[in-house]
């Protein structure tokens, strides 16, 4: 009879104790997400119409606006200054190089090479210059999220994670798992019952 009382109070028990240790559990994003109503989105190079701005930055910028449309959780906003929180996105690369050539005369034929040769043939002029820009990072796709500070400088972050090909369409596997913890952390609330007439 002992025996049956006490598995009796472990079983009315249980329930309690899995509660207070679901409270005690710390969620995996901050509460500001819970209470942030704007995003601005940009590359950690500049936003949008940044004319330098790689391709697959632009493109991991907008596959985000559309992502965060689709959420309907927060509206985006049309500067950084707006907003509650920014995401920044990178994409990974190894390395990428640009190369740019300037000129200031006018191409001439090398020496002993008839003047109506092929201009790529010929010799650059003194004033030609060739300029290199290298980019080397991780291969990863970065995701970051920062805070907004009232002078319109961004603090944090608040959520960082890095995954290769993370931010490709139409997936977003790091912006899903954002999404994820969030409306697990900070459910949305339900909506209010139409008030009758």
């Amino acid at each position: 009879m002992k025996s049956y009382k006490f598995f009796a109070l472990a079983v009315l028990l249980l329930p309690v104790f899995a509660l207070a240790k679901d409270k005690s559990k710390k969620p995996d994003v901050s509460p500001l997400f819970a209470n942030a109503t704007s995003v601005y989105v940009e590359a950690m190079d500049g936003d949008i119409s940044n004319p330098g701005l790689g391709p697959a930055d632009q493109q991991a910028i907008a596959d985000v606006q559309n992502a965060l449309h689709d959420w309907k959780r927060y509206s985006l906003a049309p500067e950084r200054s707006k907003a509650n929180l920014v995401f920044v996105v990178r994409k990974g690369r190894i390395a990428s190089a640009q190369t740019h050539i300037g000129a200031s005369g006018v191409y001439r034929p090398a020496p002993g090479q008839p003047a109506n040769q092929n201009p790529a043939q010929m010799q650059q002029p003194a004033g030609v210059s060739e300029m290199a820009d290298a980019e080397a990072g991780p291969p990863e796709d970065t995701l970051r999220v920062f805070l907004v500070d009232p002078n319109g400088k961004i603090v944090g972050p608040i959520w960082n994670r890095s995954l290769r090909n993370g931010l490709d369409g139409p997936q977003l596997i790091l912006f899903q798992q954002l999404r994820t913890a969030v409306e697990r952390a900070y459910p949305p609330a339900p909506p209010s019952p139409a008030s009758q007439p």
